[in-house]
């Protein structure tokens, strides 16, 4: 027979309350933090599972966060889209509007006064930064997206800006006899020619027609292109012969004139002679009268269109000279000769391709913008030659080359069909936007689905935890309770009392 002491029995107590003491401070410490185990290992087998599907939660979280930053992007790029729009329709409403021709002392209307305004508030919004980004500089959002207003219009000692540009335009679209490129001529004693220089400047031939009786015409051919007329009898009082010019804008103009017994005739009408080579030559005076004035009033307004549209490319489009007034072609500007207006990236990309998002699992969405789209060149080029153009009070012609320009700038901001809009670029962001937030919905619901799937392993059965706590207290209790009655035993309680 072995007799366990006190001590020993004491000892395994103290051992089974350490193994209790652990498991409450487990217990205690699941209850506190919700999960079942503070490290993987202590999931057993369903680690694993756990770690993927914390993995999946983060990642979904960096999506979230994406979308969020993007679409403050996003909602400011809209802001400023509709600004810009907003300022091109001030810009239409005050040509519409515009008073009594009036120059100031820079040779300019107050409209064009205030277009210099517009164009610096476009630029200014063109400019606009999200961060350290800059919306409309494709993929180089840390440089500028365009030069200053002040470079632009006047250039620099070096580079010439965009009123330079127009102003060696002029002179190679009106030529150095200021025909336009064209020659009046003959051919025969009845016949009247009107032939092109060959060059992209000054107009271009692009038809006639006629009623004159007993005439021939010969459209447009050769090269350079001639057309003619001949008058093989007199014509009748009334006839008409037009000629169908193409501007450098692309624009038309028609050139109709009638014959006329009348001595001297009207403007645009030629008078019959006594044979069919004298009303030749009062034809060919005529046309050249006529094409000399379309030179003088039509023609500035085109040139300073074409020259607009020109500089506001990608790279600048400008005259090959001097000399301007006989040159025979566009080139690309150089950055040693003509202000780059827009300074941001310009590659092959589409300019949404320049930006782009994945904002969920399978979801990217594309929101780059640039300065160079060409709903926003149309209305820089347009807003541009209102603020660069000059004229000058003693010309007689400038009046009506003023409004020939303003007619044209204002059937350009009305909007050409099948080119694009400020408001296609606003329905391109917006649609993005639209993916964001389905994008965002799908990923919240996706967060709950493995936030509640992560939560079935990791996380505790409260009300069970609670009782366990509360059964392991009260056998903790009971335990220390004998261990402490134990402690204080010895030998002599073993043993029967002696008497006497």
């Amino acid at each position: 027979m072995s007799i366990t002491g006190p001590g020993s029995i004491t000892a395994a107590n103290l051992m089974a309350q350490n193994n209790m003491m652990t498991q409450l401070n487990t217990l205690s410490q699941e209850l506190g933090t919700g999960q079942a185990a503070s490290t993987y290992s202590g999931l057993g087998s369903q680690a694993g599972l756990a770690v993927q599907l914390t993995a999946q939660l983060a990642q979904i979280g960096g999506y979230s966060n994406t979308a969020s930053t993007v679409g403050t992007t996003m909602s400011i790029a809209q802001s400023v889209l509709t600004e810009i729009g907003s300022v091109g329709s001030s810009v239409q409403q005050a040509v519409s509007q515009q008073g009594a021709f009036t120059l100031n002392n820079n040779g300019q209307t107050a409209t064009q006064a205030s277009a210099a305004s517009y164009l610096d508030q476009i630029l200014g919004l063109l400019n606009t930064q999200v961060g350290n980004n800059y919306l409309f500089s494709g993929s180089a959002t840390n440089q500028p997206s365009v030069a200053s207003t002040d470079a632009i219009l006047n250039g620099t000692s070096t580079q010439a800006g965009l009123a330079q540009v127009i102003a060696d335009r002029l002179q190679a679209d009106q030529g150095s006899n200021g025909m336009g490129r064209l020659t009046v001529g003959s051919g025969p004693a009845t016949t009247v020619t009107l032939a092109s220089d060959g060059s992209p400047f000054g107009f271009q031939l692009a038809g006639v027609t006629s009623n004159l009786t007993g005439s021939t015409v010969t459209p447009p051919s050769g090269s350079p292109p001639t057309l003619s007329v001949d008058l093989g009898s007199n014509p009748n009082d009334g006839d008409t012969v037009s000629f169908g010019l193409t501007l450098p804008d692309g624009s038309s103009q028609t050139i109709t004139l009638q014959a006329t017994v009348d001595s001297p005739p009207g403007t645009n009408q030629f008078t019959i002679g006594a044979t069919p080579a004298d009303t030749a030559t009062n034809l060919q005076a005529a046309l050249t009268s006529a094409v000399s004035n379309l030179t003088q009033t039509a023609l500035p307004a085109a040139s300073a269109m074409a020259a607009a549209n020109g500089f506001f490319s990608d790279p600048p489009q400008v005259v090959d000279g001097p000399p301007y007034d006989t040159a025979t072609a566009l080139v690309a500007g150089t950055p040693a000769n003509t202000v780059f207006w827009y300074t941001g990236e310009n590659g092959a990309t589409p300019a949404r391709q320049t930006a782009t998002a994945q904002v969920g699992p399978a979801m990217t969405i594309a929101y780059g913008m640039r300065a160079t789209e060409p709903a926003i060149t149309s209305l820089l080029a347009n807003v541009g030659v209102l603020a660069a153009a000059t004229y000058s009070a003693s010309d007689p012609n400038a009046k009506a080359s003023y409004q020939a320009l303003s007619q044209s700038v204002m059937a350009n901001l009305n909007g050409q069909s099948g080119t694009q809009s400020i408001g296609d670029i606003e329905a391109d962001i917006a649609n993005a936007q639209v993916m964001v937030q389905n994008a965002g919905t799908v990923n919240t619901q996706t967060q709950a689905t493995l936030q509640d799937m992560l939560q079935g392993f990791e996380g505790i059965d409260q009300n069970k935890i609670g009782v366990s706590i509360l059964t392991l207290q009260n056998n903790l209790s009971a335990s220390m309770s004998v261990t402490a009655r134990l402690a204080q035993m010895s030998l002599v309680n073993y043993l029967a009392p002696v008497t006497g």
